[in-house]
């Protein structure tokens, strides 16, 4: 029989843009400090105040393309024009030492980790309705309105995968959101 005493666990956290995943992995981690928050990789030039390994792993696109063929990603996805991805090396060696390992990714990467890690526990983050997460976006500030109306498409696409994951939790109050990821990573 296998020894899996020092086999971490794998969560992997995904949901629509302006659910609220930042907000609660911010919150889960400064209450719980035995939980290492991956880092994922990307193409695209650092922005003012991100760090290598803090932030991103930032490549060039020949750096990026090697890992892919060398089957270094847990998944990964172009995106306007950039790499993204999850590096594997880094995720694997946490779990084989133990840790809890908590991933913050889009829908097609979850999709893309359930087929290369499935023994790792998905839960897909939704808003109340998609009235309070238009209010959400808006309320940041930030985007134009085409930016919030191609959000907002998205995100109804999105919210059609939930019965994929194996947990759902609604984002109606952060702090009982909270407390439920909390219940469901078996943290409480």
């Amino acid at each position: 029989m296998k020894d899996t005493s020092s086999i971490g666990i794998l969560t992997v956290l995904t949901g629509p843009s302006g659910v609220g995943k930042g907000s609660l992995v911010k919150k889960i981690l400064e209450r719980h400090n035995e939980i290492w928050l991956s880092v994922s990789a990307t193409t695209r030039h650092p922005r003012e105040g991100e760090k290598y390994g803090e932030h991103y792993f930032f490549f060039d696109q020949k750096e990026f393309k090697d890992l892919i063929e060398k089957d270094g990603f847990l998944e990964w996805a172009k995106f306007a024009g950039n790499f993204y991805g999850t590096p594997k090396k880094e995720v694997c060696q946490k779990l084989s030492n133990g840790n809890k390992v908590l991933l913050e990714i889009e829908l097609e990467g979850a999709r893309q980790i359930r087929k290369s890690f499935p023994e790792g526990v998905q839960i897909f983050i939704a808003p109340p309705n998609l009235e309070e997460l238009e209010k959400r976006i808006r309320g940041r500030g930030t985007e134009s309105e085409e930016s919030i109306n191609a959000r907002l498409n998205r995100a109804k696409k999105e919210m059609q995968a939930m019965n994929e994951f194996d947990f759902v939790i609604i984002n109606d109050d952060l702090n009982k959101a909270l407390l439920k990821l909390e219940e469901t990573m078996k943290l409480i």
